[in-house]
């Protein structure tokens, strides 16, 4: 009976979201603050109904209710709890239900945290969510149902795939669908300004932090990936430029342009059109991701489905809301003011260098990895494309990007000196050479290009703490006052830090993997 309820309950939060769709809308348009006012109450009921459908969900493969096709599918009665628990999201059925379940989660997030917004944008806000909500519960209800009944049912499952029984699984998809899914709300913001016509600084400060929030899922989720992929499929790699891979990658750099794009429309007023752009490109390329794993077009090992009727499904909700933002955003965007000018060298110039680097590499990956499905599809020709093209091109793209990242800080606003911002990076260039040459010594050996990225890496980690060091007046005020300074700078100063210096080590990482792995063949 309880699988029957979490069934119903799914069907009840489909009705729910409809009504969070079409209700709030009519109300904007009527200037209706009544019917405004449905749209917060009916986020927070959906994400209660499918909270306790996901529950039921869950509870199914805790008790091992065989009974429940998906159970029977993916679960065995002697499975560690742990991994009966992670098995929920281990399949495309589980996993769809996951994805619906943050949705809802945000879209009770933002009724919760977005009492101080216009009564307006949040109510088209949570009608975008609510439309978004929508389409994947139709889609879970009509093509991937988790609550089928098998009778009579079987004595014991089948198990889950061995690969899949691993505390990656339990942490790697919920982080990356909290990046994908998180997007969406900056999805929502973008097109309820298009509806309204009216985007200015406060319209990115709301933005900022969902973008925020999302980026740092995915990039969790990401690098959770691709650790379990070093220690489980026991190959020593940690990134293929697999498919699957590059359509997680992919929203992951938008994300990152579109974090910077609204910092510089947040201080300057600038970007504008660019940054509204980015977030509806960096959701589509989420939505692009899901297709591409669940539809059957790409052979991968993270494939999840090969059911036709999936793909077609979801292709007409890429169609529908790609398309339409797209349409929404050419129809509106020449009604919009494009903001601030600034100098070519600023901190504005740095970040737009950064967001045109950041969006070509994206377009790279993409083409990388569609061009041998629409080529297949043209002419039936199958080619790969794989890690020599990648590593070239986006090798090639990133490098001026990764020379330039720890000037962007030290620019002021609309007008630098990048004569001054150099001057300040002699310290951490220094470094960089300096570290480079001691492990050329250590090494007496291996290509020259990997010390460069060991340079390379160890100025982006000095650049980074150049400029905390320069903010605190350390050296030039006395310790007690530069650590005041020190402790008192804002958090962003503190998070572009952290994230540079990520940079810098990821860089490290991936030249000493790249270069210095050694391979036994036993």
């Amino acid at each position: 009976m309880i699988i029957e309820l979490g069934h119903y309950a799914l069907i009840l939060a489909l009705a729910t979201v409809i009504i969070q769709s079409v209700l709030p809308l009519i109300g904007t348009i009527r200037n209706d603050r009544a019917l405004m006012a449905v749209a917060p109450a009916a986020a927070f009921a959906g994400f209660l109904l499918v909270l306790f459908s996901f529950s039921v969900l869950t509870f199914a493969y805790v008790v091992s209710d065989f009974s429940v096709a998906n159970v029977w599918e993916n679960s065995h009665s002697l499975k560690p709890m742990i991994y009966k628990i992670s098995g929920v999201w281990g399949n495309h059925e589980g996993s769809m239900l996951l994805w619906l379940l943050i949705l809802v989660f945000f879209s009770a997030l933002v009724a919760s945290f977005g009492a101080n917004l216009p009564e307006r944008l949040r109510a088209n806000v949570l009608a975008v969510q609510g439309l978004i909500s929508t389409a994947f519960a139709l889609f879970i209800l009509l093509t991937s149902n988790p609550f089928i009944r098998l009778s009579p049912a079987p004595a014991e499952g089948q198990d889950l795939n061995p690969v899949l029984q691993d505390i990656g699984l339990a942490i790697h998809p919920p982080l990356l669908y909290l990046g994908y899914v998180g997007f969406s709300v900056c999805f929502s913001f973008a097109i309820a300004a298009l509806i309204d016509g009216r985007i200015d600084a406060a319209w990115a400060r709301w933005v900022r932090p969902w973008a925020l929030t999302a980026w740092s899922f995915l990039t969790a989720g990401i690098a959770m990936g691709s650790y379990w992929a070093y220690y489980e499929l026991g190959w020593g790699g940690w990134w293929f430029w697999d498919p699957v891979e590059n359509a997680s990658f992919i929203p992951w750099l938008a994300g990152t342009a579109l974090l910077h794009s609204a910092l510089v429309m947040e201080k300057r007023e600038a970007l504008k059109i660019w940054t509204v752009l980015l977030a509806i490109l960096t959701f589509s390329m989420s939505l692009l991701g899901t297709f591409l794993v669940r539809s059957g077009v790409l052979t991968s090992v993270h494939a999840f489905a090969t059911d036709p009727t999936r793909g077609v499904f979801i292709l007409a909700i890429l169609i529908f809301f790609i398309g339409g933002a797209l349409s929404l955003f050419a129809f509106r965007a020449a009604t919009l003011k494009a903001g601030g000018l600034f100098a070519p060298i600023s901190r504005e110039g740095a970040l737009v260098l950064n967001n045109l680097i950041l969006t070509t590499a994206a377009a790279t990956v993409l083409t990388g990895t569609l061009y041998p499905l629409v080529l297949e599809a043209l002419t039936g020709e199958k080619i790969s494309v794989g890690p020599p093209f990648f590593n070239l091109t986006f090798g090639l793209l990133m490098l001026p990007l990764l020379l330039a990242v720890p000037f962007g800080p030290l620019l002021a606003w609309k007008r630098g000196d990048i004569l001054a911002a150099g001057q300040r990076l002699f310290a951490a260039v220094a470094i960089g050479l300096a570290v480079a040459a001691v492990v050329m010594y250590a090494h007496s050996g291996g290509p020259l290009l990997a010390y460069f990225g060991i340079a390379i890496g160890f100025y982006m980690i000095a650049g980074a703490v150049t400029d905390l060091w320069l903010r605190a007046g350390i050296g030039k005020v006395a310790g007690n006052v530069a650590f005041r300074r020190f402790v008192g700078l804002p958090g962003s100063a503190f998070g572009t830090a952290l994230a540079h210096i990520g940079i810098g080590v990821t860089v490290i990482g991936i030249v000493a993997v790249t270069a210095f792995e050694t391979e036994h063949v036993v």
